[in-house]
């Protein structure tokens, strides 16, 4: 057996489990975004496995044991992945608009602060009309270069910053309430509105917490209690909630996982696709940082990843039906 290809296989079985250990440092925490790359990774070594088995005996002995072990790490990434397949169960049924009362709509988008194409994220709002579009990462810069909106938006709330953690909601239905948060880091903002849907009371969240990085933080426990705060309250509150954003975690993560189990909130992606957002421009970088979940008082009519606006993330379009469950 190759000593580069047992090495490689090593390397992949500890990743794998890396994240298991008790710390939410970003290396440790970090292996919990790429699992579909990694799946892929271990399925190759398999192959270059079988490929080089060999008779000796020492040999056999060892590459059985690395076998097992990669299988096993195969089988562990995709319990994880799986619910974001078309072979795993729909969280969230589907209806078409025609059979809706009412519907309500989201367009997320990470605009990267630096990037300049102004007029891609505007096509976007002026196709798909949304009723909701959320910018996160913008500045004043953006807040002035997609102003044009504005006159189809007339309930807004800005929080312009430059440190890459800006807010700008932007809505055609008016607000009963609207705070701007700052949950965890005083740099770090957040949003919750009050709208009025066929007659109840409909809480909606926008949420952009830092992720584990080098550059960011180095621990993920902010992101983690933001996250775990919210679903907290949104699982003491009645009636229809929508949470919408870039949790700068994947989907299949274990908190972000805890944050749909405590909030009892639906993932309308579970049994449908990945939809990775990020990254727009690495093609072999993709993973769902950005999210839409709702309460069981709505139904699916559509989402979808939208194109490139020049952002290191795709935006993220999602439309619901209110069907009062």
């Amino acid at each position: 057996m190759d000593i580069a290809l047992f090495a490689a296989s090593i390397l992949f079985i500890a990743v794998s489990f890396v994240p298991l250990l008790p710390s939410s440092h970003w290396l440790v925490r970090v292996w919990e975004f790429p699992r579909l790359q990694i799946s892929v990774i271990i399925a190759i070594l398999l192959i270059c496995h079988a490929l080089s088995w060999t008779s000796d005996n020492y040999w056999l002995v060892i590459n059985s044991l690395v076998i097992i072990g990669l299988g096993i790490s195969l089988l562990y990434q995709l319990v994880w992945i799986i619910p974001y397949t078309p072979f795993y169960k729909k969280d969230v049924k589907r209806i078409e608009k025609s059979q809706a009362a009412s519907t309500v709509s989201v367009l997320s988008s990470n605009v990267y602060m630096p990037n300049n194409d102004f007029r891609k994220l505007i096509a976007h709002v002026r196709n798909k009309k949304p009723d909701f579009l959320v910018t996160l990462e913008s500045n004043e810069k953006w807040q002035k270069g997609i102003s044009e909106i504005e006159s189809e938006y007339p309930y807004r709330k800005f929080c312009a910053l430059e440190n890459l953690y800006g807010m700008h909601l932007y809505s055609k239905i008016p607000f009963e309430e609207a705070t701007l948060n700052f949950l965890i880091e005083d740099d770090v903002p957040s949003m919750k509105v009050k709208i009025n849907l066929e007659g109840q009371d409909t809480l909606l969240y926008f949420l952009h917490p830092k992720p584990p990085s080098p550059t960011e933080n180095t621990y993920a426990k902010p992101r983690d209690v933001e996250l775990a705060i919210v679903g907290k309250e949104i699982s003491n509150t009645n009636g229809p909630i929508i949470v919408a954003g870039d949790l700068n975690d994947v989907a299949w993560s274990p908190t972000t996982r805890k944050f749909k189990k405590i909030s009892g909130l639906l993932d309308p992606r579970e049994g449908r696709g990945f939809y990775n957002t990020f990254h727009a421009k690495y093609p072999l970088v993709k993973w769902p940082l950005d999210h839409v979940f709702h309460s069981k008082h709505f139904a699916l009519v559509h989402i979808e990843k939208l194109e490139s606006i020049g952002s290191d993330h795709y935006p993220l379009y999602t439309e619901l039906a209110f069907i009062d469950d």
